[in-house]
């Protein structure tokens, strides 16, 4: 077992213009794992803000004056920082963040370095055009030209993951970038910061400032000299950003209570598996979690019985270091608390308890929380409609297909959901009719993959854009600007 004491005691700083900076006021970070402090973070202010921005409106220049190969080369060097320094970003996430060490931190490290190596690809074959026009001496040009400066805002449950989808493909396309990251995984987004230093870009490209959210976030928001702001959080905060936001390009990826369909013709040795990994991945704290899982009734207690047993023999909860676990601790004492809040309202209104249940007991904090399973789930419970992001497994009978699909369209959520089935066809139409911008069959909603698009579908509370890919590339990252040549 790797211990925490292979990991130094972090004193993080700010990255503004290229340089390190401090701040007058320093926070402790105290890992959600053992209770103790694991480093420091300076707490930046509007200050801090205005000058990464202004150093990145500066920078920004002659980043989009490189040729997209070069911008490409520059990434496949923080690729490199990145990979070279993989433990010390594995550990610090572990540690900070709660998730287990070999199982889900290293391959999140892992993923960090694809979307840098996917960016520079996919920005290389970013093209503009030339229509034809109605005048024979006139020639047409569409460019494609980077929007300029990017406010970005990280989450906690999936920091290094999060702060390279929105960073690559934002540099790739010539723009220079502000980071923002959550308060209690600053220490990772530092280290993160460190490996883009390391990869020599030019100074006020990427800057990074922590700080409490209220500050630093909405000065950041609001900032009249950033053209795009990304978002990653819950959905009443990214109201707030939309509405500080008002004006600039915009990607929000916000809350989900994606439904888990489980239909009376469903391979449930495919669903079983699935819905554990959906569940329990992060300790549930991921917003594509199968936070409603529906079961035709037909299939339902079977489900019920094989999904409680897969937990108790498959799920083991401990120190996020020790390999033989799979689910580390909840992240902070909010998420826990809103966990314990949920599981008690389910069970005030007659839902069944089948494992779980409560915190557990035994550990070095009490933010480790039992892998639950919840069966008799119905409309009014609060499970039913919000995002409780913990580790629950909450099972609702249905008696139809109609019955999911109408439970699916009719929810405040539209992020990502996941149907099992073993008619492709009758998959492939349930899919095309449900309102969630992912639909997965016959596999778990944690299903992605970095070049392909990902966001909530319109009119929902799960957000705006098109997160990854040449998506944001083409609708966020870039703009079109005509250019009307007259021959004489």
């Amino acid at each position: 077992m790797t211990t925490s004491a292979e990991l130094t005691a972090i004193d993080a700083h700010l990255l503004i213009k290229g340089a390190w900076a401090d701040a007058a006021e320093r926070v402790a970070v105290v890992s959600p794992a053992t209770g103790e402090a694991i480093g420091t973070v300076p707490q930046g202010t509007t200050a801090d803000i205005d000058h990464a921005v202004r150093a990145a409106r500066q920078s920004g220049e002659e980043w989009a004056g490189m040729t997209v190969f070069a911008r490409a080369e520059a990434l496949r060097r923080v690729s490199a920082a990145l990979a070279e320094h993989r433990d010390e970003l594995a550990l610090t996430l572990a540690l900070e963040q709660g998730k287990p060490l070999k199982r889900e931190a290293y391959p999140e490290v892992d993923s960090a370095i694809a979307y840098f190596e996917i960016a520079g690809q996919m920005a290389i074959t970013l093209h503009g055009t030339m229509p034809p026009s109605t005048d024979p001496r006139k020639r047409v040009f569409i460019y494609r030209q980077p929007r300029g400066v990017v406010g970005a805002i990280q989450p906690w449950n999936f920091p290094l993951e999060t702060i390279a989808m929105q960073s690559a493909p934002a540099l790739a396309t010539g723009n220079a970038i502000v980071c923002v990251p959550a308060p209690t995984t600053s220490l990772s987004a530092y280290v993160f910061a460190r490996c883009v230093a390391e990869a020599e870009l030019p100074a006020g490209v990427f800057n990074l400032v922590s700080g409490p959210g209220p500050v630093v976030g909405d000065a950041l928001t609001g900032h009249a000299g950033v053209d795009v702001v990304l978002f990653t959080g819950s959905s009443v905060t990214g109201r707030r950003v939309a509405e500080r936001a008002a004006g600039k390009a915009q990607i929000l990826e916000l809350g989900g209570n994606g439904p888990f369909i489980v239909l009376d013709d469903a391979d449930l040795d495919l669903a079983v598996p699935a819905a554990l990994v959906s569940c329990f991945m992060c300790a549930g704290q991921q917003c594509t979690a199968a936070e409603r899982i529906l079961v035709h009734e037909r299939v339902h207690d079977e489900f019920a019985e094989r999904l409680t047993s897969t937990i108790t023999e498959e799920i083991r909860l401990g120190h996020p270091l020790d390999d033989e676990i799979s689910m580390g601790p909840l992240n902070n004492e909010k998420v826990a608390a809103k966990m314990d809040e949920h599981v008690a309202d389910a069970l005030a209104r007659g839902a069944e308890l089948l494992c779980g249940g409560s915190r557990a007991p035994g550990h070095p904090t009490d933010l480790y929380w039992e892998p639950t399973v919840l069966s008799a789930i119905t409309d009014e419970m609060v499970v039913a409609n919000e995002e409780t992001f913990g580790p629950l497994a909450p099972l609702q009978r249905i008696s139809s297909e109609q019955q999911a699909l109408d439970i699916l369209n009719s929810s405040q959520y539209g992020l990502a959901s996941s149907v099992f089935s073993r008619d492709i066809g009758r998959g492939l139409r349930f899919a095309e009719r449900a309102r969630t911008g992912t639909v997965i069959l016959n596999e778990g909603q944690y299903w992605f993959e970095q070049h392909l698009p990902f966001g909530g579908a319109p009119g929902k509370a799960s957000g705006l854009g098109r997160a990854q890919g040449r998506a944001s590339m083409e609708q966020v990252f870039t703009e079109t600007k005509t250019v009307f040549v007259h021959l004489g």
